[in-house]
């Protein structure tokens, strides 16, 4: 059982439990001079009696009385109601056949003769389990003890019978577990009166036969029969006095025995944990009514019913409001989310990173495309034969293309709307004091961006139309008709005219032509491309150049009276990347020309090279587009609907407020809020009491130094057979005179 300083029911119990361990029950040696009821209003009887933990606070009052908390309504007056009652309650939660539960029963004692204190009666260590006790029944009590005991801060009084051998004390040993240098640890020894004629505890209350360092105190008890006989605490109290002081063996050290003197000894320890703990308590206490002055502030001059006081409130809260949506949305250095991106940072990946990879996504089957750009041009010739590509095709594709690009444009907007309408919810939280101004405040800012929904999506649309409009083939980007430039060397010209000798190449979708230097003046000549195809060529002997060659399969010149021009590179890279610009003019290497043929949609050489240069085109028009669409959503979405937002929130949301609702129903407190200040304020004028309690305390009572350390190596080493005590009349009695 717990002894500590008095505190309402069911709050945090503090600083000094003073527990008493018995052998085989906790108790606790409470002073409660209740001398119209002589103490007796726990349950008594044999076996397991205390099945559920007592918190028992007593409270300094004029009057007498006491109140359970789970029917706090009711004023028990007669103490064998109480009883009753605790035995009642353990029965409601246990059952009648001897079932134990950690819930504890709440009793409060009003009394003129008690300090502030509050104790906990635990359950007795009970070994073999009887009725509805679980088999573990002794591991769940000694856990529930150790809970109470195991703190810093407690006094553990262990209880031992003077006719037990007191090395098999489960008390002793209990207590040195969670107390090993035996600090708060103080040994009573009872039923001194009971012991076998011609012995005596003489050795063991002289702290010399199995010392502690706190030593024991010796206390004599009423036999049941006297208890019984309802024999009066005082008389019992002189009873103890006289057979200490007749006694041979005890009347050296009378003055140190008996219940009167472990009250003493329990008031000093008590004295001395105040002494210690005040000046910390201060300090506590102090950085808790400063940590609470500022929000405490505006609740000090409180009235629920001022006007000036709910319109000042509003003001407040819609400013507040603004400016943490705008923190939210532009990024702010206070209060920064360490756990996830939110608000600006959410809509920014958005834009730079979801909507790139959507219109990424928009992938399409080559084979379906090259199809379609076939019959493009094939319907454009109509009749005729066409013997250039013709830009009709081209233009048809690409706007087909760019009509897909509102899908991804307009999931764009959705999904900022959603993030906007995340973060306006997330600023709202703070007016959670008010429901229904953060109802209304919500309902308007949410209302007003998807009145912006429709207003940007139908720009973005815009935007797209405006690209369908005019297909800019002068755009600085485009590609056009050229492929690739750079230099290349032609390594097979004759050898009176030097062999081989390097020409600025200029790749297009038609040609492929040489000039003699990157200024493109002097054109030296142009090869038209079709029937044209690629073959690897071996590296000359004396060469370190790697060379390729261009063929017409039709077995004709492609220069002069060159069957072939062998084009030569410094690295095979290089090679390999003039090939892959010939394969997107439509020149295919000469052994993949039957595989190239069986991927397009047509046989037609001629055809099949115009339809790979609309795909080039297309690519590259396209990427120009996107480009476009990327930079542009952004700005457009940041100007028509976040930008717009903010203003609105900033400059008309305050008239809305006003023109939904009436200033009171908008600042109408919840029932939450109402409660979070009542606590707030009697918390803040609790903690100025205590500093002004704490401040008249006198300081200046004497305290008793530590004893010295001690040979309790026997604790540790002693074994044998427990006892097992379970009876609760000795501990029912000694709490009777510690009462009286």
């Amino acid at each position: 059982m717990a002894l500590r300083p008095g505190q309402a029911l069911g709050e945090h119990i503090p600083a000094l439990p003073l527990v008493s361990v018995v052998p085989g029950a906790f108790f606790t040696l409470f002073q409660l001079p209740l001398q119209s009821r002589n103490g007796d209003f726990l349950p008594r009887g044999s076996g397991i009696v205390t099945r559920r933990p007592l918190i028992l606070q007593l409270i300094f009052s004029k009057t007498e009385y006491a109140e359970f908390l789970h029917c706090k309504s009711k004023k028990f007056t007669d103490f064998d109601e109480v009883r009753q009652e605790i035995e009642a309650e353990t029965d409601r939660v246990t059952g009648t056949n001897k079932g134990i539960s950690p819930v504890p029963i709440n009793l409060r004692v009003y009394s003129p003769h008690v300090l502030n204190l509050t104790l906990i009666d635990l359950p007795g260590i009970t070994k073999v389990p009887v009725g509805d006790q679980p088999q573990d029944i002794e591991y769940q009590i000694k856990d529930m003890i150790l809970q109470f005991i195991s703190r810093e801060s407690s006094l553990i009084l262990a209880v031992t019978p003077a006719n037990m051998d007191l090395a098999n004390s489960d008390a002793l040993k209990m207590a040195k577990e969670v107390d090993p240098q035996g600090l708060r640890t103080i040994g009573v020894i009872t039923k001194l009166d009971l012991m076998d004629e011609g012995t005596d505890a003489r050795d063991v209350l002289e702290n010399k036969l199995l010392p502690l360092r706190r030593g024991y105190i010796g206390v004599v008890n009423r036999s049941q029969k006297d208890i019984d006989g309802k024999k009066d605490i005082r008389a019992a109290l002189a009873a103890e006095r006289k057979f200490f002081l007749s006694h041979p063996a005890y009347r050296h050290m009378a003055d140190r025995m008996g219940t009167p003197h472990l009250q003493k000894v329990l008031n000093q320890q008590l004295t001395n944990h105040i002494r210690e703990t005040l000046p910390s308590l201060r300090s506590k206490l102090q950085s808790q009514l400063l940590s609470l002055e500022k929000e405490v502030e505006e609740y000090k001059n409180f009235r629920p019913d001022d006007p000036t006081r709910k319109t000042k409130a509003l003001l407040q809260m819609v400013q507040q409001f603004g400016v943490d949506f705008e923190k939210r949305i532009e990024g702010s250095g206070d209060q920064v989310d360490t756990l996830e991106l939110s608000g600006g940072a959410r809509i920014n990946r958005i834009f730079h990173e979801r909507f790139p990879f959507e219109l990424v996504k928009m992938e399409f089957d080559e084979k379906d495309l090259r199809r379609e750009i076939s019959y493009a041009i094939k319907n454009i010739h109509g009749v005729r034969t066409g013997l250039f590509t013709p830009d009709l095709a081209f233009e048809a594709i690409v706007k087909k293309q760019v009509v897909k690009l509102k899908e991804p444009c307009l999931k764009c907007v959705d999904l900022v709307i959603q993030e906007l309408i995340n973060t306006v919810r997330q600023c709202t939280s703070k007016l959670g004091s008010y429901p229904r101004l953060r109802e209304e405040t919500e309902r308007i800012v949410t209302t007003h961006i998807r009145e912006r929904e429709g207003k940007t999506k139908d720009q973005i649309l815009l935007l797209i139309d405006i690209e369908l409009s005019y297909i800019n083939t002068n755009h600085e980007d485009f590609i056009g008709f050229v492929i690739r430039r750079g230099w290349l060397t032609i390594n097979n010209i004759s050898i009176m005219k030097g062999g081989s000798k390097e020409y600025w190449f200029v790749l297009t979708a038609e040609s492929l032509s040489w000039y003699k230097d990157e200024e493109e003046k002097e054109k030296k000549y142009m090869l038209p491309l079709d029937n044209l195809k690629i073959r690897d060529v071996e590296k000359g002997f004396m060469s370190n150049k790697h060379v390729f060659a261009i063929f017409n399969t039709e077995q004709r010149n492609v220069y002069k009276d060159l069957r072939q021009i062998e084009l030569a590179c410094d690295s095979q890279e290089d090679v390999d990347s003039w090939k892959a610009s010939f394969l997107r003019a439509g020149v295919y290497p000469e052994k993949d020309q039957d595989g190239a043929q069986e991927n397009t949609f047509s046989m037609d050489p001629q055809l099949e090279r115009q339809v790979e240069t609309i795909r080039n085109l297309v690519d590259s028009y396209v990427g120009i587009i996107n480009k476009s669409i990327r930079d542009l959503m952004p700005k457009t979405i940041m100007h028509l609907m976040i930008n717009n937002t903010k203003d609105f929130i900033h400059s008309e949301l305050l008239a809305y407020l006003y023109s939904s609702a009436d200033q009171n129903s908008l600042m109408e407190e919840s029932a939450d809020q109402a409660q979070r200040r009542d606590d707030m304020l009697r918390m803040y004028h609790a903690l100025k009491e205590a500093l002004n309690i704490i401040g008249d305390i006198s300081t200046s009572t004497v305290s008793t130094p530590v004893p010295p350390p001690v040979d309790d190596t026997w604790l540790q080493t002693s074994s044998g057979h427990r006892s097992v005590w379970r009876g609760r009349d000795a501990r029912r009695e000694l709490v009777g005179w510690m009462t009286g």
